[in-house]
Formats: C-alpha cells, structure tokens, sequence
C-alpha cells in the first residue's frame, strides 16, 4: 500500500472482506498472516472498498519487507494466538511484582513481533518507577538473551561508558573513545539514538560518519581501530530494547528501570566487561538530587554485579547544558573543536571527558585517578586523541562534512544581569522544536554559560532549522518561556 507505520506491521482489508465477515475481524483485530512458510502478526485497518480490489489484502511498508512479499501471493489470515505474556503486564498495571520468568516471556514476545505499539506502550507505563531491583534483572537478562552478541577473544578487557542524559549537549562519548582507545583500551561503542533528547551519540555521530555497522563490520573496525563508534539499532543486539525505545520516545518517558535495563543490556550483548555510567544531577536535569543518583548508582552496580559487570557510576555536575551546541550538527561541531584543541573549545566538555577517561583508565588498571588523567590529557593535548578519532571514523568510512542549516536566527537577552540558570529540559525541547535530531543541522547555539554577565541585547543564542516554519515555531516557543534563561543579580 506504500504506507510508512514505522516498525508495526498494519494489514488493510476491505470492510466488505468475506474473511472479515466470518472471522468477526474488525478495525485493530491483530490478526495473523501466512504466506507460505512465513508468518506475520499485524494490527488490521479496515478500508473502503475503493481502496483495494476484492478479495486482496494489502500491507504497510514494514509488514511487506518482513514477509519478503513481491506481489500476488497467496495469503491465509486468522485471528492471532492469545499473547499469554500480556496477563502478566496486566499484573504489573495492578502494581504485583513479575517473575523472570513472566519478564522472559514478556520480552520474547516483544522481540518476536507479537506485541502491538498499544501493548508495548501498556508495559512501559506499567513499569515506570515500579520495578524492584529483581525485576530489573530480569528484564537485563532477557533483553540481552533476546537478540545477538558480539563474541570476542577470551579474557579480553573491553571498557565502555554511558551518561543517562537529561544534559543538553553532553557529547563527551566520542571524546571518551578516541582518547581512550589511543591509550590501549578496546571499546566496541554501539550508543542509542535520541530518546527524549535533541540528539544521541549516533546521532551525532551519523554527522560525521557511517554508524550504521553490522556486527562483522564492528569487529573488523575494533580490529583496525581498537574502537568504533557505531548505532546500536543496527546489530540486533538487544531487538526488544530498540522497540521499547521508539515507543519511550513516542510518549516522551523514560523509566529509571527501563533506562537500567536497557543500558547494560547493550553493554552485556556487546562483549564489554567494564562500564561506566555518567549521572548528571541538577534542578532541572534528568536526576534532581544526590539521593536520587546515590539511588540510581546504587541500582546500576547491584544489577551490573547479577550479571557479572563491572560497573561505576559518577555523579556529576548537571546545572546547565554542556558546550555551546545543542543537536546533532551542532553538538559535532563542539566535539571536534575539542579533539582538535582549538582556542575556543568548550572547556566544560573537554574537563568532562578528560574526567571519564581518567575512570576508564583507571577501572582497566592503568594506574591511580591522578595518573589516568595525566595520560588522558596528554592524549588529547599531543592530538594524538585526534589521530586516532580519524582513525576510527575512516575504518567506519570516512569523515563526513558537517551539514548546514537552511535557517537561523540570533535571540539576544532580554534584559541586562548574570546569567543565573537554564532550564536543561526546556533548552531542550527548543531545540527539538527546531526540528532536531531529525534534522541533523537543526538545534541551537549557545553564546552565554552560568555566571557570565549579559548586556540587554547581547546574543544568549543562536537557533538553526532546515525550514522557516520550524524556525518561527521554536521562536515562538522561546518568547512564551521567558524563565527558559534565568537573567538577574549574582546573589
């Protein structure tokens, strides 16, 4: 039918269908379909009969490449087996606690197409800030037994790190990587795409390289590079947690259980044995309080000790956004001006990532805090962290010009004074209201960083968009939030 439903397969049958009629199917009947050896279940839409000739079915764009269709087949359609693993969300609706075995079935049955978008959705608002400590075992057991893994030498040492978001601009990972596999360590990154943020690091990335790797093609660049710095959507490694995503995404959540889960799912599947999760804390960042990422630290280390993983955890600085961009294009920009140590660098995303590096190295053994982060330095101030970051981007295919918006406008302060505080959620959401991470070249420019004092008219920052219309909508936006930057007197 040339519709585009994303990733759940949707059927069409005309509403005077003989097999609608006998079966009793009606509008959102998920149905199964079977076309010779292989089988398919899908939500039906019910259309007018102008739509589709007698006696046909038609199919979404992402239900005909799964069934591998070419056009007049033969298809035999029935109601869809009952999905028992859905009495156990109910379950969890009601606020009991799931077995592994419960969870297990629950997330086979996601990976294997079974569930719809409204049953997934159904799972995630059931588990948001409900899991226990046991449950989110079992659900990082059984994302990770859910799909591939990548295999690597015995007693190799593979390193990786993760920040749970909620800080614009934060693009320290590929800094990370380049100066850490300079110095010797392996990492086989495969990072997320947006959740509920402007961008993620593959989408950053996609900016300045290919990401879309499959799993021989990670091996063979760890093999030449000592890293790679890959989409993890692309392998397979944990299928049931890139469905959570797009539907997290979809309804804007992100469950601390989930998000657990769904991070050291993906270390696991991709071989690492040591992982290091950034936790910014700030009024208006993912996490608000110390107790909370004292909570959150808590947790990540006791589930990564269940499935043998070392894990530590930073609590970090999170008052503000990170850099000056925000958005694929523009957070690319501030990571090469780092690795390439140019003047005006953003030194709050440098110092960052020299900090994470400094405890990767020293979780692999080479040495105390304070050496790690001599060496680190060092990496990055030689260039020998930039030498290596091409070495990396031209095993994955080579260095991509960074892409240019078609639109862009400067807002100023409105009023003179200090530049107290931003709200990182807002500052956010402005710059997907630009169109970012869609977009690639969308998102903003921060000129201003907290305690700098501000002219009334002096640029606080610029916004980029690829239409005029997302331009004025997040234009808009900014004159309706005026509390977005806080301006006043330095107390």
């Amino acid at each position: 039918m040339g519709i585009d439903t994303h990733q759940e397969p949707v059927v069409f049958l005309r509403a005077d269908s003989e097999v609608c009629r006998a079966e009793g199917f009606i509008a959102n009947t998920r149905i199964l379909v079977c076309v010779n050896s292989r089988s398919l279940i899908a939500t039906l839409n019910v259309v007018t009969n102008e739509v589709l000739p007698a006696r046909h079915i038609g199919f979404s764009r992402i239900a005909w490449e799964r069934l591998a269709l070419s056009g007049n087949e033969k298809v035999t359609v029935r109601h869809a087996p009952v999905l028992h693993s859905m009495s156990a969300v109910r379950k969890k609706m009601y606020g009991h606690t799931l077995s592994e075995k419960e969870m297990d079935d629950i997330i086979t049955d996601i990976s294997q197409h079974r569930y719809s978008d409204m049953q997934i959705a159904a799972f995630l608002t059931a588990g948001v800030e409900r899991l226990n400590t046991d449950e989110i075992i079992a659900l990082t057991r059984a994302m990770v037994d859910s799909g591939k893994r990548l295999t690597w030498p015995k007693r190799l040492q593979l390193v990786d790190k993760h920040c749970i978001g909620g800080l614009p601009g934060n693009r320290t990972t590929p800094i990370v990587v380049a100066i850490a596999s300079a110095a010797g360590l392996i990492m086989a990154k495969t990072s997320s795409r947006a959740i509920t943020s402007p961008a993620g690091t593959a989408d950053t990335m996609e900016v300045l390289t290919r990401v879309h790797l499959d799993l021989a093609e990670i091996q063979a660049t760890v093999r030449k590079a000592n890293a790679c710095l890959a989409w993890g959507g692309a392998v397979n490694l944990s299928p049931a947690d890139d469905m959570l995503i797009r539907i997290e995404r979809a309804l804007d959540i992100d469950g601390t259980g989930q998000m657990v889960a769904s991070v050291l799912s993906k270390k696991i599947a991709a071989g690492s044995t040591h992982a290091l999760i950034d936790i910014p804390v700030g009024p208006t960042a993912k996490v608000r309080s110390q107790p909370d990422a004292e909570a959150m630290s808590q947790l990540f280390e006791a589930v990564g000790r269940a499935l043998k993983l070392k894990v530590r955890c930073l609590i970090t600085e999170g008052s503000e956004a990170i850099g000056y961009g925000i958005g694929p294009a523009q957070e690319a920009i501030d990571v090469l001006a780092v690795l390439q140590n140019q003047p005006a660098a953003p030194a709050d995303l440098r110092e960052r990532a020299l900090l994470l590096t400094s405890n990767l190295l020293n979780m692999a053994g080479r040495g105390s805090l304070g050496a790690a982060e001599v060496q680190a330095r060092e990496l990055l101030e030689s260039g020998k962290a930039w030498a290596q970051f091409q070495r990396i981007c031209e095993a994955q295919g080579g260095i991509k010009p960074i892409p240019e918006a078609a639109c862009s406008l400067q807002l100023g302060a409105r009023h003179s004074g200090t530049l107290l505080a931003m709200d990182n959620r807002r500052l956010a959401r402005l710059a997907k209201l630009a169109g970012a991470p869609n977009t690639p070249a969308a998102g903003l420019r921060l000129h201003a960083k907290l305690g700098q004092a501000l002219a009334m008219g002096q640029p606080l920052f610029t916004l980029y968009a690829d239409s005029q219309g997302e331009l004025d909508y997040a234009a808009d936006y900014y004159e309706h939030n005026h509390d977005l930057f806080m301006i006043g007197e330095s107390p």
